[in-house]
């Protein structure tokens, strides 16, 4: 019997999303960057990190601010030159202030590659962050005129960003959206800046933009965690019907960061009756760890050291148990996803809530035959410790024998 023919799926009532398109738009070497704990990667990272991006089947990459100087110039030239030599399947993107000098090195950049890069021009929208620069509506709409006629003028497809977009009044957005589309703007980006929005806010806003958005403009989703929520609302935005959602590898960015990249193109999977991409999702986030100097964190679904490893008695002999009988159903007992295909093994560790299903298991593992006086041991030291012993700890049982 297959484990599959196990699983009652509560989730079988959902709107469908196997004929549904949601692009993503990877953010990390631009958005993500903003963030106080990562360190700038190396040109060659974030080369190998395109093709790591190509892999796992994300469409867009933001290669960054091309108006902050010559060097930032000169790493996306490069960088639209892998994508060009490689034929890697990502469409280019520039971001910009609405500002004509945030936008002309964006054609001046494509101009001399030839490639066509997307314009991508944000200014803030709600009426707490023009208070605090200075700005009304007829300022913000005259920058955004100009810089959108601009991009759309030399033949680049435009995307119109609102900032802060979840905390803007409706009046405000219809009026910058609507100038933006006539200028020539093909897609709205809908941003969650400061993590404001809660699901049915989400949904909300992405009905009332496609309202107003005639059909041949796209809608995105920009969305950061700063309530927990981030990869939830990602969801709830395509749910809704945006083309288009951003995130990041490992979720960074500014404060508590955006929505994690890796986990919203497995949740896609999912969602659509698939099993991710184990090995291209697992060499994405590694990549990206490395690049960023940073590790993953333990508890990362998936791709974390824990997402496959238990210490509990209970879960432990459960997974003893099925791997006795076969090891399909061993996989899926206390997984979502098949072990093997994302790790080497079940991971069953010794710590003080296991019992002696996790010590016998570790020891055959570790070609040791259990005995009841060994198994009493280890599990005696484990109990008296405050955590998951190390393996040289239970290695130094064994030996005391």
């Amino acid at each position: 019997m297959s484990p599959d023919s196990l699983l009652y799926d509560w989730n079988r009532d959902a709107p469908a999303w196997e004929s549904r398109h949601v692009a993503v738009l990877d953010e990390t070497l631009r958005d993500g960057l903003q963030s106080p704990s990562v360190q700038n990667p190396s040109l060659e990272q974030k080369l190998e990190g395109l093709r790591r991006m190509a892999r796992l089947g994300v469409a867009a990459v933001n290669l960054g601010i091309v108006s902050v100087s010559a060097a930032a110039r000169a790493e996306a030239e490069q960088m639209l030159s892998v994508i060009r030599e490689e034929r890697l399947p990502l469409l280019p993107v520039c971001a910009g202030r609405t500002l004509a000098g945030d936008v002309t090195p964006i054609i001046e950049l494509s101009q001399r590659t030839g490639m066509a890069i997307e314009v991508s021009v944000f200014v803030g929208a709600s009426p707490i962050r023009w208070r605090a620069e200075g700005w009304d509506l007829e300022r913000v709409s005259r920058l955004t005129r100009e810089a959108v006629r601009l991009g759309a003028s030399a033949g680049l497809p435009v995307t119109f960003v609102t900032e802060d977009t979840t905390r803007t009044p409706p009046t405000t957005l219809r009026r910058l959206f609507e100038l933006a589309i006539e200028h020539g703007a093909t897609r709205l980006c809908l941003c969650d800046t400061v993590g404001a929005a809660s699901s049915a806010g989400v949904q909300a806003l992405v009905r009332f933009a496609r309202e107003v958005a005639p059909a041949h403009v796209q809608l995105d989703w920009h969305g950061h965690d700063d309530r927990g929520l981030g990869l939830a609302n990602a969801l709830s935005a395509a749910e809704a019907g945006v083309g288009r959602v951003h995130a990041t590898a490992l979720g960074v960015g500014e404060r508590v960061g955006n929505t994690p990249l890796e986990l919203f193109v497995a949740n896609l999977a999912l969602l659509r009756g698939q099993e991710p991409r184990a090995t291209a999702l697992r060499d994405y986030a590694a990549h990206f760890a490395s690049a960023l100097g940073m590790e993953i964190p333990d508890n990362h679904p998936l791709v974390g050291q824990n997402a496959f490893r238990t210490a509990t008695g209970v879960h432990a002999a459960a997974i003893v148990k099925a791997l006795g009988q076969d090891e399909a159903l061993a996989d899926r007992v206390y997984s979502l996803v098949p072990v093997s295909h994302f790790a080497s093994g079940h991971d069953i560790r010794i710590g003080y809530m296991s019992g002696s299903s996790n010590v016998v298991h570790w020891l055959r593992r570790h070609s040791i035959e259990p005995s009841e006086a060994l198994v009493a041991r280890i599990l005696d030291r484990a109990r008296s410790a405050k955590r998951v012993l190390r393996d040289d700890e239970v290695f130094a049982v064994v030996r005391a024998r």
